[in-house]
C-alpha cells in the first residue's frame, strides 16, 4: 500500500528540518513557521520537495502560510492541486 501524502509530508520535515527527531514535531497541526522548524530557505526547500515529488507546480501566490504552515496544511494543499490537475 502506498504512503499517505501526509506521512510523506511528515517524513520529509523530520528528516529535513528536524533532524529524524520525531519527538520534535508535536503534531500535524503544529505551526512550522511559528516553532522555528522552518524559515524562509526551508520553505523553498519545502515548495521543490511538493514541486518534485508529486509532480505540482506551484506560483508563487501558493506559497503562503495558509498552504504551507502546518503537515496537516501542506497534505491538503497537495490533495487539492492533484485533484484540479485530474
Amino acid at each position: 500500500m502506498s504512503e499517505t501524502v501526509q506521512n510523506q509530508v511528515r517524513t520529509f520535515v523530520v528528516d529535513n528540518f528536524l533532524f529524524g527527531d520525531q519527538d520534535a514535531l508535536s503534531g500535524d497541526d503544529q505551526s512550522l513557521i511559528e516553532n522555528d522548524v522552518i524559515d524562509s530557505t526551508g520553505v523553498l526547500e519545502l515548495v521543490s520537495f511538493i514541486e518534485e515529488r508529486f509532480g505540482i507546480a506551484m506560483s508563487d501566490a501558493e506559497i503562503v502560510p495558509a498552504n504551507l504552515d502546518s503537515v496537516s496544511r501542506i497534505a491538503a494543499f497537495i490533495e487539492r492541486k492533484r485533484e484540479t490537475v485530474n
